[in-house]
């Protein structure tokens, strides 16, 4: 019976309806398209290219491994965890010798992978995919065959792939110059090659000869990986197990089918990582976001059929059966809801997909994954919602008595419910725990989530403390609001009366203001204190940059030998590990270090450091008990372990990151050896240094103000993965606010008609109107922009030292106006559709 009546009401009042099944839909494709991005980096495949004529693939272990042993009640426990290396790990060229042997290996091919760069004179990359340099043997694993001109035998031959060459317009017989791992170095194309399958999709093949290609590679003794063919008549399965038995007792792998892939491309199983973080993060910062605008969407939609639900109580209806007519309604528009918005959630994880791959914060190799998963996640989830936002909004109204009921229809209650102000202070109270824990949060992993999620807590505070944030609000704006005249007293009337119904609609503009500020200036705040810090420990006159993949050591070197040169720092960065703890680390050239470089040390000192110390920042001696003379073990990029001494303690860590070793060291260990930059102290004008680079492609002489700007692109760039990952729940956000309060005005029709009787004109109820949402906004932005300042405040001084959060005054502005924006049209449209019907006639029609 109450099914049936459920449809009933949904089908009769299916505008009472729409803003609730518009806030699932929008919900439910938010978690499908979060949902979409988590499954690709849980499941999604890469597929390999390089190896695909290769069953077995031998390479390097790219982790790093840590065993701990518990003993607990007689009972012992044995955890082994593994984290990723930034770099990629090598392999000993005995290897091959081991495998060759071996039964049913018919081939082994060894591989070099390295940078390998095609310039133009003018510095300009000839090809949109990364480019690599490999040995011409090792052809053979693709399998690419020459279509034209002969294998490298020289050192300075070359041959190209044909994707290269048709682009490029080369031929065989022209000269191509390449940045690798050294000095550009100008080549000769003596072949094109082409994949036996088609070209590659993802990267630009580059075939040197053996010498050269080890030269470049710069691991003497060791390569990349091993590809093995098998001997006629042996399966993959029992090569996989005879190479596998063969290279037991070493950290080799063995990879075959798609885990051939992650071997190939590093930064595609990498990738896998950040997609589940952030696919996690943004799901479940969208489900809370979701949970808070739903219940307020549904607490609204109950509010306004509260005579309705009245009267049902009034002629015997039992709370349970109020309760389950509720759930039955909400379960029937979050089933219709759930359905729509998750299939219209996979196209929208796809152009997310999409724009994070052309943003570069995922390698195309990685192929996105859809499965039935995330749609079902999706529609359950918006279910369990609606029911349970039916079932919360349905709980005063089906406990009291009838004649209460009745009574509460027209008016509205003094206060909110005991329970309803208990639950807010908790969450004002573990609101502000939050901002006390996120202000000593010093590592951007740790505070991120924190950070939102302390944004939705305070949110959800303000939901439930609305009616009396309202009206305390109307009792400071009663002053202003009553010096404006009727239409002002009306206002300020309908803001102490109806503070339930505008609470509505100031905690959606008080999430959106609250969260927008926030993502906006989070980065901000941590990148420009980061760049303060870099600006104020850079000595150095000049800075060189390059615009490809980085400065070679020779330029640097040769602007050593200039005169009137006193020092030349090259920085390389890297990534490290201590046990499993990711720490971001440069080296530097120890020669003149002093001159050019200031990371503010406050303890030990930075005379004598070589390559058998480190420097650390303030955070990671905290954090690693260290200090000037202590040992530090470590695990480099590549997989390397060693060990050194603690030299100094800095305190500008956020500038130059958490560890400091010498260049030679790092530069061993990196994939990309090239520096980064390169700081000169020098008397010389930047023509004159200029010329002393000239030969060497895409490489600048720049200020160290003009080397800022370029800093602040990128970190600019990468801001950009990160709204466009929080823009979908701003959006989402805004949709509720504008569905908040078109439902708010919609509703409100017969008050206007009565309004028009008692002899108000139609200028001065939509005056009215302008002015409660101007008190709306004004209350809804002082809140979100208050939340948002003590957020960013906590997070600036936790990261930063600093409680001076980065604040751009016209993005406020703009954030601002955007909300009123909003909120006016959110207004202004329902209210002039609701004044177009007669006055008499809406005011003598049946409820």
């Amino acid at each position: 019976m109450m099914l049936r009546y459920a449809l009933q009401t949904v089908r009769d009042r299916k505008g009472g309806f729409i803003g609730a099944f518009l806030a699932l839909m929008c919900a439910a494709a938010l978690i499908t398209a979060c949902g979409t991005l988590l499954e690709t980096g849980l499941r999604g495949t890469i597929q390999t290219e390089r190896y695909a004529a290769a069953p077995v693939v031998v390479s390097a272990d790219q982790n790093v491994h840590q065993t701990t042993v518990k003993h607990k009640k007689g009972k012992t426990k044995v955890k082994h965890k593994a984290k990723p290396i930034a770099e990629r790990a090598w392999l000993s060229d005995d290897m091959a010798h081991k495998l060759k042997g071996v039964p049913g290996v018919g081939k082994v091919v060894p591989e070099l992978t390295f940078l390998a760069e095609p310039l133009t004179p003018a510095a300009g990359d000839l090809t949109d995919k990364p480019a690599y340099g490999h040995a011409w043997e090792s052809a053979a694993l693709t399998p690419f065959r020459l279509v034209e001109g002969k294998a490298p035998r020289a050192a300075d031959d070359l041959v190209i792939d044909r994707g290269l060459a048709e682009s490029a317009r080369l031929k065989t017989g022209d000269r191509l110059t390449v940045q690798s791992t050294q000095a550009p170095r100008s080549y000769r194309i003596t072949g094109v090659a082409a994949p036996a399958e088609g070209p590659l999709a993802h990267q630009t093949s580059l075939f040197f000869s053996a010498g050269e290609a080890e030269r470049l590679a710069a691991h003497p003794g060791q390569i990349t990986t091993l590809g093995v063919v098998p001997a006629k008549g042996t399966g993959t399965d029992d090569l996989k197990k005879a190479v596998a038995d063969a290279i037991a007792g070493t950290k080799a792998q063995v990879s075959t089918g798609d885990d051939r892939g992650p071997v190939e491309f590093l930064d595609a199983a990498g990738a896998r990582i950040k997609l589940v973080s952030m696919g996690g993060a943004m799901g479940g910062t969208s489900l809370l976001v979701a949970i808070l605008v739903v219940v307020g969407t549904f607490a609204l939609s109950v509010q306004q059929r509260h005579r309705e639900l009245a009267l049902l109580r009034a002629i015997a209806a039992t709370p349970k059966q109020i309760r389950g007519l509720l759930g039955r309604e909400a379960l029937i528009v979050g089933a219709a809801a759930g359905v729509f918005g998750s299939l219209a959630g996979i196209p929208l994880g796809g152009w997310l997909h999409g724009k994070f791959v052309d943003m570069g914060a995922v390698p195309a190799t990685l192929e996105r994954t859809v499965s039935v998963f995330p749609l079902f996640a999706a529609v359950a989830a918006t279910l369990l919602g609606a029911w349970a936002a039916a079932r919360l909004s349905a709980r005063r109204i089906a406990r009291i008595r009838p004649a209460e009921a009745l009574a509460e229809a027209r008016v509205e209650r003094t206060r909110p419910p005991w329970s309803r102000i208990v639950a807010g202070l908790v969450l004002l109270a573990g609101g502000a725990v939050l901002v006390a824990v996120l202000s000593v949060l010093r590592t951007e992993p740790a505070s991120t989530p924190v950070t939102f999620l302390t944004v939705v807590v305070l949110s959800s505070a303000i939901a439930l403390l609305g009616p009396l944030v309202v009206r305390a609000a109307a009792a400071v704006l009663r002053g202003p609001l009553r010096l404006s005249g009727p239409v002002g007293r009306l206002a300020h009337a309908n803001l102490r009366g109806n503070a339930a119904r505008m609470a509505a609609a100031v905690t959606p503009l008080a999430l959106l203001t609250g969260m927008t500020c926030t993502v906006l200036f989070v980065q901000p705040t941590l990148g420009d204190a980061a760049r303060a810090q870099a600006r104020e420990g850079i000595r150095a006159d000049w800075v060189l940059a390059a615009q490809g993949s980085g400065v070679p050591a020779e330029a640097a070197q040769e602007l050593r030998t200039t005169e009137g040169v006193e020092a030349a720092t090259e920085v390389v960065r890297t990534t490290v590990r201590v046990g499993l703890d990711k720490y971001p680390a440069q080296g530097v050239s120890t020669a003149g270090l002093t001159r050019t470089w200031d990371p503010d040390v406050t303890a030990g000192s930075l005379k004598g450091f070589g390559k058998g110390n480190v420097a650390v920042s303030e955070l990671a001696a905290d954090q690693l008990d260290l200090k000037p003379g202590s040992t530090l073990k470590l695990t480099l990029g590549d997989g390397t372990k060693t060990a050194l001494k603690v030299s100094a303690v800095y305190a500008r860590g956020l500038g130059f990151g958490d560890l400091t070793m010498a260049h030679d060291l790092v530069a061993r260990h990196v994939d990309n050896p090239l520096a980064a930059t390169v700081l000169i102290k020098s008397d010389r004008t930047q023509e004159q240094l200029s010329a002393g680079v000239g030969k060497f492609p895409g490489v600048r002489v720049l200020a160290p103000a003009a080397a800022d700007s370029l800093q602040a692109e990128r970190q600019q760039a990468n801001a950009e993965v990160n709204y466009l990952a929080m823009g979908l729940i701003l959006a989402f956000t805004a949709i509720a606010v504008v569905n908040t309060l078109a439902m708010s005005v919609s509703e409100r029709i017969r008050e206007f008609a009565m309004l028009r009787l008692a002899g108000a004109s139609r200028r001065q109820v939509l005056g009215m109107l302008r002015t409660e949402a101007l008190c709306v906004l004004l209350i809804g932005t002082a809140l979100g922009s208050g939340i948002a300042l003590a957020v960013l405040t906590a997070f600036s001084v936790g990261m930063t030292g600093s409680a001076a959060p980065s604040v751009t005054p016209l993005v406020y502005v703009s954030v601002v106006a955007v909300a009123a924006l909003l909120a006016l049209t959110a207004t202004a449209l329902p209210g002039r559709a609701a004044l177009k019907p007669r006055p008499v006639t809406v005011a003598t029609a049946k409820e």
